[in-house]
């Protein structure tokens, strides 16, 4: 008998969080499913936990690369070795961990809409508990059925790959893999997705613990100040507005503009801060990587933008890196004060 959801867990020295991982998986609510585990040629013991959850859990199953190839390909193999029967399809991180009823109000909500997929709200999880995270509170601040990103525009925001479920159907026909050998590899799918999706649920209930690796163990996205994470997100980027302009179809070339507005004014000052901390190798990273990407998107542009980010954009195509850090400087400072006076 076909499961209805089929999950892919790519996995890659996690030993420290992995079980943790896949006894969320197993204790979830909605039990008709499979999960597919991949390792990533992991060097400590995470085969070990994968090999003996699967020996006691007959839905998980372990698929092996004998070589590390990243997340993104990790990803791709999982997607290749589910059942293509299945009616459903999710991915999830393997330091990280979902609440018991998480596939149960995504399947739930998608049969009751016949959405393409369903995104929902997601949490911290840190070792002293759960809190909010940032990065969604903006988007899922409220439950929103049966929406797109032209009706919320808000959702090209909603760029991670594990806090969705998908309906298969639609994943196989976007035709759309996991970029390999970057990092942020997450938005040139899911940003697509949701241009091509009729339509989307939009829940704010939590359906993801996205793990903070604490300890002074760094994840993905908290190298803040590694030249690679600014290398790699203009990438991203540039590979999701790639995706845009070779759309034959103008209904989808047409959300290009909103999208470059995204990145001016949402996801390149992501970077800033970095610049401010980071050494002299991130700091000419970021110069160069962000100027080719502002010359992509056309300079006149920047005069629609506040004068904060006009400042910061002119002067890194200037390439006065050091003004650009005194500015950043400065905005801290002011911020910092604000939250003092808890304005």
């Amino acid at each position: 008998m076909l499961p209805r959801l089929s999950v892919v867990v790519p996995i890659f020295n996690v030993d420290r969080y992995l079980q943790e991982c896949l006894d969320s998986i197993s204790g979830q609510s909605f039990a008709d499913f499979e999960c597919v585990l991949v390792d990533d040629a992991s060097t400590d013991g995470s085969v070990a936990i994968a090999q003996a959850h699967a020996a006691r859990d007959s839905r998980f199953r372990l698929v092996r690369h004998e070589e590390n190839r990243g997340l993104g390909a990790a990803r791709n193999t999982g997607y290749r070795h589910t059942d293509p029967g299945a009616e459903f399809l999710a991915f999830v991180d393997s330091d990280d961990t979902l609440p018991p009823d998480a596939y149960r109000l995504m399947t739930a909500t998608l049969d009751e809409t016949g959405s393409d997929f369903a995104a929902g709200n997601a949490l911290r999880l840190r070792r002293a508990g759960l809190s909010p995270s940032p990065a969604h509170q903006k988007i899922f601040g409220r439950t929103r059925l049966r929406t797109s990103v032209s009706e919320f525009p808000a959702l090209v925001a909603d760029r991670t790959a594990w806090n969705k479920v998908y309906r298969r159907k639609f994943f196989d026909g976007a035709g759309l893999e996991y970029p390999e050998g970057i990092l942020y590899e997450d938005a040139p799918v899911s940003v697509p997705h949701h241009y091509l999706a009729t339509s989307v649920d939009v829940l704010a209930e939590p359906v993801y613990h996205w793990r903070v690796r604490e300890d002074g163990e760094l994840s993905i996205t908290q190298r803040r100040t590694d030249p690679r994470g600014v290398v790699d997100r203009v990438r991203s980027i540039e590979l999701v507005r790639a995706w845009l302009l070779a759309q034959p179809e103008p209904s989808l070339r047409e959300h290009l503009p909103a999208y470059d507005r995204n990145t001016l004014t949402e996801e390149l000052p992501l970077l800033f801060e970095s610049v401010l901390d980071g050494d002299r190798a991130y700091r000419q990273a970021y110069q160069q990587q962000v100027s080719i990407l502002l010359r992509s998107i056309g300079t006149g542009h920047l005069q629609q933008l506040s004068a904060p980010l006009r400042v910061k954009y002119r002067l890194t195509l200037a390439n006065r890196m050091a003004e650009f850090a005194a500015v950043q400087s400065l905005h801290r400072r002011y911020r910092r004060g604000r939250r003092r006076l808890g304005i």
